[in-house]
């Protein structure tokens, strides 16, 4: 089993609404920043790739067919040259609307205070945050430097993949674009919405969280 399809675009915008979407259309399990605190070890494979820009991606994906989201965005460079057959999705949203919600969210999360290095849960806690804190973003407080680097970001996908291995796409429009672009039936069920600004903040503040 190998990448079919992989996802470019940041975090907040839509990530894991795509990732339910080809799930339920049947495409296989798709990775998403949720499956790095479920699957034992992950975090710090993450975290050994981040610093050495390279990683084992056939073993660290092993039984997925997508990768959405961070942390794998971030490499999604790699991911194309490694998997030359897969299919690019970028997802998209409107910059301002994105970043009222990823500094209302993501930003907030990964400012909370770290737990002691030997803590076993340390790894999930600091990869997002060098990975996307420092490693995407570094100057988060300033909105027009975070909207250069989602645009740059975008950008540099587009210039480097061009249709038909990519997909530009607002998950607002639904399951038309992505089922034409794979080439599958749209599905008669309401295409999945998940994990609004609200539903990330109530996981936040949960207990034990």
């Amino acid at each position: 089993m190998t990448l079919s399809i992989i996802g470019a675009g940041f975090g907040r915008t839509g990530t894991l609404s795509l990732k339910l979407a080809l799930e339920q259309l049947g495409l296989g399990r798709c990775y998403h920043m949720n499956d790095v605190f479920t699957q034992a070890g992950h975090a710090q494979r993450w975290r050994d790739a981040f610093w050495s820009g390279a990683a084992d991606w056939d073993s660290l994906l092993h039984g997925y067919r997508a990768a959405v989201d961070w942390p794998s965005a971030h490499f999604w460079c790699q991911l194309v040259a490694h998997y030359p057959a897969a299919r690019v999705i970028l997802t998209v949203r409107d910059p301002d609307a994105w970043y009222e919600s990823i500094s209302t969210t993501i930003f907030p999360a990964q400012r909370r205070p770290l737990p002691a290095s030997d803590d076993p849960h340390y790894a999930q806690l600091i990869m997002p945050r060098e990975l996307i804190l420092h490693g995407t973003f570094g100057q988060v407080e300033d909105k027009a430097h975070v909207l250069s680097v989602y645009e740059s970001h975008n950008a540099a996908v587009q210039a480097q993949i061009a249709p038909p291995r990519l997909l530009v796409y607002d998950v607002k429009d639904g399951w038309g674009p992505l089922c034409a672009f794979l080439g599958v039936p749209v599905p008669a069920a309401p295409f999945p919405r998940s994990n609004t600004q609200q539903d990330f903040l109530d996981r936040l503040t949960a207990p034990g969280v």
